[in-house]
């Protein structure tokens, strides 16, 4: 009985002290902002992808007013001129496959991430949250940015979807869109399909780049694959 009474109250001793270690402190990074592109941003060296939204990529085309533009650049530039000279702060929520640091982020006591999906200029990537669902609404109910016109969601063009009448940007000579790109400095990195810089990745198969039908076959070749 006294042995059942002594592992009762170490129990207890045990819960409270575990009731008492506080959880993982959440990481918050500040400091002035480099913008990337439409939602990412880097700060002391960390590049930090905006959580819950996805913006057109640099290269991506959309319309509107029957005219095209480039709405990748537009949301940079937006971005940009949003945070001025401000100082950024930015909350941690996860880690990206890139190893990215994927935050919520305000300049001024504003949160970008609403923002830039508020004025249109990004959408709420709903696999990913939800929390800026209603902001999207909101613009598209007013035909803000992107809601002016026509566009292909950002994940989709990164996959290669493109809309009516727009050329597809580099596009593979046939099955194999594996991209093998040689830096400036001499690098030999692959790119696959979907990947952050695949899009923007150019081939110029008289500098000895190529397209790559797998992986193996990259690595085969003394190509290594993209971080990004």
């Amino acid at each position: 009985m006294a042995n059942l009474v002594t592992r009762h109250i170490l129990a207890l001793i045990v819960i409270a002290l575990l009731t008492q270690i506080p959880g993982p402190a959440v990481a918050e990074i500040n400091g002035p902002a480099k913008v990337i592109d439409g939602d990412t941003i880097v700060i002391h060296g960390a590049k930090i992808r905006l959580y819950g939204i996805d913006a057109p990529e640099s290269a991506q085309v959309c319309q509107a007013n029957g005219k095209s533009y480039r709405c990748g650049t537009s949301t940079t530039l937006a971005l940009t001129r949003r945070i001025g000279g401000r100082s950024v702060s930015c909350e941690e929520r996860d880690r990206d496959r890139y190893g990215r640091v994927v935050a919520v982020c305000h300049a001024g006591g504003e949160d970008l991430n609403g923002w830039l999906v508020s004025e249109g200029l990004a959408i709420a990537y709903r696999h990913y949250s939800t929390d800026y669902v209603g902001q999207e609404q909101v613009a598209r109910e007013a035909a803000r940015g992107l809601w002016r016109g026509e566009f292909v969601e950002p994940w989709q063009w990164r996959k290669g979807k493109r809309m009516a009448g727009e050329k597809a940007a580099d596009a593979a000579p046939g099955p194999c869109r594996i991209k093998g790109h040689i830096s400036r400095k001499g690098k030999r990195i692959y790119h696959l399909p979907g990947g952050q810089s695949y899009a923007a990745t150019k081939i110029d198969e008289g500098k000895g780049e190529r397209w790559f039908c797998s992986e193996k076959q990259a690595k085969g070749a003394g190509w290594r694959r993209s971080s990004q």
